[in-house]
């Protein structure tokens, strides 16, 4: 081989950095032994010509290694073609391999509650620790946000016992504590994995296909669970494609309606106000909960469209409310982080209370309580105080899942904290249930914060409630969210209930 071809040789192929810095001064030295101070010369021009000569795309491609910056790991769009390049070269000896794709849970809320930089943090134990699970010839690759897939060497013998025994040992190191500089993290991670002998024909993509099947079908089982493909996954998944499908174009077809559940006071048994609710009408399976396609919509992007039609349906509701002289202060409406993120949320809500002559006072903007906990968005900062400022009602929703700081609270010019159904369960029957609630009701009292109590299902725990000092109660036990044409109807018959328990009252008085 001549000098030049063994130079174009060595930057076209990109090896190892080590292995160059190996290489290039042996080829010098050798050009010197046979060709004197000439050949020495002409080597030392031509060895970088071919990468100098080389198309700018390709030079790009060289720099570009396809390596995530974070986890040092293989990007999403690498890793098929990679493990497909292992699997060929292994495929006529009968080798077994096997794909698992592993998703650490409840990723997006870790990284609302506690921040970018802690987020990162996890990532990055969490890829050690995964690489350090793994022989150094598995193929890893960065699936996702909080996503990695993993591709074993092909081996002689791999069976379902040998790949489940190693999804365990990759959950146990995966959900060790991650100790940061306030707080430590318990993460958790779902597993899905498929065998190449499960398919009939194992290719690298067709493999990875099949084990994030397997990973869906883990996530919808719960938290730290792991699975392994099933032929009749293929089918499910692709029933859930059409019906994420058919959630987006629910919301074209305007079948995605505001639903709207009662608030009423502790003390005096008043309507003091609704939330709204999205429900869809579906025309075969009924009226589905949010449940059923929030994550379909959040995927397709569609969640701002989806607060534009909850906002503009309940503040329509409300207006109608007032002109048929029903007394309903406050008409809430959710607002998730994506929502909150919205630069321009804040002139949006203004020009739509204008559009229906509607009081900011009349209206509450309810932000979960896990976005409002140590949020370092600036956007979600001015969003939330600029609502304040305009008047509007700040509910903290859910709280008591969020851990948010009384700093926070006072620094979102919250109004009103609804505690979570979670405390509320019981409440009438379970004194550690009483003495929680009790604590918030107390903390807000001192901060001048109102309370609202979510998932009240019984008199009992409604009665417990009005005890404790908690001022308002919303939950099935009061009224389960209903169509605004139901609404009317409700308030006739919760105004009769109260009228008739107070006139029982003045008699036995």
């Amino acid at each position: 081989m001549h000098i030049s071809e063994l130079a174009k040789s060595i930057t076209a192929h990109r090896p190892d950095r080590r292995l160059v810095a190996l290489a290039v001064p042996c080829v010098i030295l050798t050009a010197y032994l046979l060709g004197g101070e000439i050949w020495l010369l002409l080597t030392s021009l031509l060895l970088p010509l071919p990468l100098l000569l080389r198309p700018a795309g390709q030079r790009s491609a060289a720099r570009a290694p396809g390596r995530d910056g974070l986890t040092g790991f293989l990007v999403a769009a690498a890793f098929a073609p990679a493990a497909e390049e292992r699997l060929c070269g292994h495929r006529r000896r009968g080798l077994a391999t096997a794909v698992f794709q592993v998703e650490l849970d409840g990723f997006s809320t870790l990284r609302t509650r506690h921040g970018d930089s802690a987020a990162e943090a996890v990532l990055k134990a969490s890829a050690r620790r995964l690489s350090a699970a793994l022989r150094s010839t598995d193929i890893i690759a960065r699936a996702g946000d909080a996503r990695f897939a993993v591709c074993l060497d092909p081996v002689s013998r791999l069976d379902a016992e040998t790949c489940l025994q190693l999804a365990g040992r990759l959950q146990a190191r995966l959900e060790q504590p991650v100790a940061l500089q306030t707080v430590s993290i318990h993460p958790t991670a779902s597993i899905g994995y498929c065998l190449s002998a499960q398919l009939s024909r194992a290719t690298g993509p067709s493999l990875a296909e099949a084990a994030q099947m397997a990973l869906e079908d883990a996530r919808i089982a719960g938290p730290s669970s792991v699975r392994a493909y099933r032929a009749r996954l293929r089918r499910r998944a692709a029933a859930r494609r059409r019906s994420d499908d058919e959630a987006c174009q629910a919301l074209e077809k305007g079948q995605i309606h505001a639903w709207f559940q009662p608030q009423v006071s502790t003390v005096s048994g008043r309507v003091t106000g609704f939330e709204a609710l999205a429900r869809w009408h579906h025309p075969e399976r009924g009226i589905v909960p949010p449940a059923g396609f929030l994550e379909a919509l959040q995927k397709a992007g569609q969640l701002e469209r989806l607060a534009g039609r909850m906002l503009f349906q309940a503040l329509g509701a409300f207006k109608e409310w007032q002109r048929g002289g029903w007394n309903v202060p406050l008409i809430g409406v959710n607002f998730s982080g994506d929502e909150l993120h919205d630069p321009a949320l804040v002139d949006k809500i203004r020009w739509e209370l204008d559009r229906f002559s509607v009081q900011p006072g009349c209206f509450a903007v309810e932000v979960l309580e896990s976005v409002i906990a140590g949020t370092p968005n600036d956007i979600v900062v001015r969003n939330v105080n600029g609502l304040a400022a305009l008047g509007c009602h700040i509910d903290l929703d859910d709280f008591g899942t969020g851990h948010s700081s009384i700093a926070s609270i006072r620094r979102f010019h919250v109004a009103r904290l609804k505690i979570d159904r979670s405390y509320v369960t019981r409440v009438d029957q379970d004194l550690d249930q009483q003495r929680m609630v009790s604590a918030i009701i107390t903390m807000a009292r001192q901060l001048g914060l109102d309370t609202l109590a979510e998932g009240v299902e019984t008199a009992g725990e409604q009665a417990m409630l009005r005890q404790l000092g908690c001022t308002h109660v919303q939950g099935y036990g009061i009224g389960r969210p209903m169509a605004f044409e139901d609404t009317f109807a409700w308030m006739r018959a919760h105004g009769a209930k109260r009228s008739a328990k107070r006139e029982t009252l003045s008699r036995s008085g």
